[in-house]
């Protein structure tokens, strides 16, 4: 299942103290990307690792810790990855 494989992958690379992953595949049943086989996905997390990090940054550790989900298992991800710091202050 892609959501499991999502959380495998960001939990080995961040550690994240939070992470959800929601599959919001079924909403977009027939979209050209749900026809080759991409699901619709929305992750938040919080790690260390985001701290410092702008969100340009933020994203691309994202994406390159999904690797090639990123090429066909995956056709849309939102991605809320927030510093620990951020969390607490209520950014999410």
């Amino acid at each position: 299942m892609t959501s499991e494989q999502i959380k495998q992958l960001l939990n080995d690379a961040f550690k994240p103290e939070l992470l959800e992953i929601l599959d919001n595949s079924a909403a977009h049943a027939g979209h050209a990307g749900a026809r080759s086989g991409g699901g619709h996905y929305h992750v938040t997390i919080v790690a260390e690792a985001f701290e410092g990090k702008s969100l340009v940054q933020r994203h691309q550790l994202v994406y390159k810790a999904l690797g090639d989900m990123m090429k066909q298992q995956i056709h849309a991800l939102g991605i809320n990855a927030l510093s620990p710091s951020e969390e607490t202050t209520g950014s999410l």
